[in-house]
């Protein structure tokens, strides 16, 4: 394996998409929080205070709590690193969403506990289906009272026509929402509250069966989770990777991004769900081994042109691993600007129809 491709595994580029309000900056808040990008995560809820969600950086989305713009933020986790593309959920933005979930290779998303399945989440699921996209499902706000899981994965399963496979599953509701069952790894994973879910919260393992856990969220709720495992157990759908793979299935999570609960494992998860980048189809079929034609050939020349690979470059390349279509090398051009060195990398088309616009590429080279 070549050190491209070594890179290029470690890569997981991907997209979260939902309904307006569904809580999807606050979702992004909290995985920068977990990923070491942001040391306190500001929520969407505080529009009268100085904190903001940190990708909303623009006035407009400070003073509404929403995202306008498309942003990509990075953040490592377990030693991959995270591309996270944030759209605007808003359907007056929705063109920068569709065009943004081209460069993703996998797409979270999110689901409101309390209404379920909504027109922008179908619009931009079709979208995803449509390209083959592997989604990752996390029904948010069960920290509210809200719908029955089990009438949740119906309603996904009937409007938008893809089996679903809970990996975790929730502990009590609302008020009583203490934590998630971890299905694939058969642990109880129960979570203690933080002061406004601005930092990481702390996780207890537990068992089902302690008496603790009955008193906790109530009888009722605790005959609910025993009645909604057994029936998963005996009659739920057994997660099959290629058909998740191929957009046919979705893996099911549940938590709270608002109290960070849940978030922690589904970030370690995700991790082994989300492909890295992967070959793309084109108008020409296949672009097979498209990382080493292109990606190898682009960087040898501009090492070639000033001695160095630029960051920026690299990271970009191999965060996306292939191009959306087969381009070349149009030209490598530097300029000198006080003590670096500005180089310029024009990519052009090479097959009618796949690239309408030339790339340009621009970094800065410490002049040694």
């Amino acid at each position: 394996m070549s050190q491209y491709t070594e890179e290029i595994q470690k890569r997981r580029t991907f997209a979260i998409i939902s309904h307006p309000d569904a809580g999807k900056t606050t979702l992004t808040e909290k995985l920068l929080l977990y990923g070491g990008a942001v040391h306190e995560a500001g929520s969407v809820k505080a529009r009268k205070s100085a904190r903001h969600a940190t990708s909303d950086w623009m006035a407009m989305e400070q003073e509404r709590g929403i995202s306008i713009s498309t942003s990509v933020m990075h953040f490592e986790w377990a030693g991959c690193e995270m591309n996270l593309l944030d759209t605007p959920g808003h359907n007056d933005f929705s063109e920068d969403t569709y065009r943004t979930l081209a460069a993703a290779d996998s797409a979270i998303m999110l689901i409101d506990a309390v209404k379920g399945v909504e027109p922008q989440t179908i619009k931009l699921f079709k979208v995803c289906r449509m390209r083959g996209i592997p989604i990752v499902t996390f029904i948010n706000k069960m920290d509210r009272e809200g719908r029955d899981p089990l009438e949740l994965l119906s309603e996904i399963e009937d409007v938008l026509g893809i089996p679903t496979s809970p990996a975790t599953w929730p502990v009590g509701q609302g008020k009583n929402f203490v934590g998630v069952y971890d299905r694939w790894n058969k642990r109880l994973l129960k979570f203690e509250r933080a002061a406004g879910g601005s930092n990481r919260v702390p996780i207890v393992e537990g068992s089902l069966d302690d008496p603790a856990l009955k008193s906790e969220i109530g009888q009722r709720a605790y005959d609910d989770l025993k009645d909604g495992l057994e029936l998963l157990d005996g009659a739920g759908s057994d997660f099959d990777r290629d058909a998740f793979l191929s957009g046919q299935m979705s893996p099911v999570f549940f938590g709270s991004a608002l109290t960070n609960f849940g978030v922690e494992p589904f970030l370690d998860s995700f991790i082994g769900l989300a492909p890295a980048p992967r070959n793309r189809l084109t108008e020409a079929g296949d672009v097979v081994g498209a990382h080493e034609r292109l990606v190898a050939p682009l960087l040898r020349a501009v090492y070639a042109c000033c001695g160095v690979i630029p960051r920026l470059i690299a990271d970009f390349l191999g965060g996306f691993g292939v191009l959306e279509a087969e381009v070349g090398i149009r030209s490598v051009a530097e300029e000198r600007v006080g003590k670096h060195r500005v180089l310029f990398v024009r990519l052009a088309p090479l097959g009618k129809g796949l690239v309408e616009e030339f790339r340009v590429f621009c970094a800065k080279v410490p002049i040694d």
